[in-house]
């Protein structure tokens, strides 16, 4: 009986110092990006029937069964993958989980899950981890149900050109004025190349009725121009181009395609220019009211090359990239993996699972679908250790600890006893 108590306290010893080192772990990492706090799940030591069950017979009444344990030993070291607390830090390449769901890591080609985001580039603009993992995900155009690869940001990325093919023509032209009215704008070839653009208004003489000419580059785009026609009320009517036969502005608007060749020297791919004319009444309509001209080109579609200035990363885990020439460009999509029993996972260290018999295969996809949490760029998750709660469950290991101290003592004592009066 003796020797069976000193063997049940000294396991009672051991499984706290298990817990001891635990909570001391747990503290630790209290302030560690992505951690998840461990408890230890203790279970008793059975090693000697005394009595079997029976029941009643024979006048007998039943009898219970009788067990004596050798003590404690750890059965598990559960996981707490419960969300830490989220804050912001505006660094681009950071990003947190809200919800369930691991990021996809791959280090010396062994594929490893983690809840840091706390990821850098590295040289060659490869998304990683602080250890020197890749991020993986799948590359623009890639289907998310396909395999996943590293991600890459790479430095001096560009954004390539687009050619000029729509130029819409918006603001005021001044009902009273005798003399021309003249706007510029740039338009860009297909290269990138920067085309200057003069829209030239001039009365005609008839009432409410203006000529236009548009000079790209020192070329005129209209054999004599485009005769533009307003209603009474300061709307645009119709319009006549080069003369040919006139035509209503309808509810939908108009396009003008330019009439002569783009000029020479530059990279052209389109034949004309159209020149859009917004529908009358509309708020970027172009008017002849009684007050000063304002006429300009009010938006065009092309633009310059542009090189990568800055990027973000979505809720879907999508790297938009923003370009120097005002274009976004998607980079790449952060994977998610979800487990059957993420508590199955095993614990690598540097934040890093890898998975097990336990915890089932990988569900990998993009977040926000099939029960993947939603990313938050700029963001991390913080540990989701409770200080309150770790301390509170020290002082009960140190009590527990305290107390199997006491039976070996106690024990020690009985034992001494005995070989005194043998």
């Amino acid at each position: 009986m003796t020797v069976r108590s000193l063997a049940a306290a000294d396991s009672g010893i051991s499984t706290m110092q298990t817990m001891i080192d635990t909570i001391g772990d747990n503290v630790a990492n209290a302030n560690t990006t992505g951690y998840k706090a461990t408890t230890p799940q203790f279970e008793d030591v059975l090693t000697e029937q005394l009595q079997p069950a029976s029941g009643a017979s024979g006048g007998l009444s039943s009898t219970n069964p009788a067990a004596v344990g050798a003590g404690v030993q750890v059965a598990a070291m559960n996981t707490d993958f419960s969300e830490g607390s989220i804050v912001q830090t505006g660094v681009p390449s950071d990003v947190a989980i809200q919800g369930n769901g691991f990021f996809v890591i791959s280090s010396a080609g062994q594929t490893y899950y983690t809840r840091d985001g706390a990821f850098q580039l590295d040289v060659n603009g490869t998304l990683e981890t602080a250890s020197g993992a890749q991020v993986l995900g799948w590359a623009p155009g890639k289907p998310t149900t396909g395999p996943t690869g590293p991600l890459s940001i790479p430095a001096g990325l560009t954004s390539p050109p687009q050619e000029t093919a729509n130029v819409t023509l918006a603001g005021n032209v001044d009902a009273g004025a005798a003399s021309p009215v003249t706007a510029t704008s740039t338009l860009y070839d297909a290269q990138g190349n920067t085309v200057p653009l003069t829209l030239t208004f001039t009365p005609t003489g008839s009432a409410n009725q203006w000529l236009l000419q548009a000079s790209l580059a020192g070329s005129n785009l209209f054999a004599t121009g485009v005769v533009l026609t307003f209603d009474s009320s300061g709307q645009l009517a119709s319009y006549s181009v080069d003369g040919g036969p006139t035509t209503p502005v309808g509810a939908g608007g108009a396009s003008v395609a330019s009439t002569r060749a783009l000029p020479a020297g530059y990279q052209w791919n389109e034949s004309a220019i159209n020149f859009v004319l917004p529908a009358p009444s509309s708020p970027a309509a172009l008017t002849q009211f009684a007050q000063g001209s304002t006429v300009a080109v009010g938006e065009q579609d092309g633009y310059g090359a542009g090189t990568i200035e800055s990027y973000s990363i979505g809720a879907t885990g999508t790297i938009t990239g923003a370009f120097t020439n005002g274009q976004t460009q998607q980079l790449g999509t952060i994977a998610l993996a979800t487990f059957t029993n993420p508590s199955g996972l095993e614990n690598n260290g540097n934040l890093e699972y890898q998975e097990t018999a336990a915890s089932g295969r990988p569900l990998v996809g993009t977040a926000g679908t099939g029960g993947r949490g939603t990313l938050l760029g700029g963001a991390l998750e913080q540990s989701n250790v409770q200080l309150a709660s770790q301390l509170t469950s020290l002082i009960e290991a140190q009590t527990d600890y305290e107390a199997d101290t006491k039976v070996i003592a106690t024990t020690q004592t009985v034992l001494q006893a005995l070989v005194t009066n043998a």
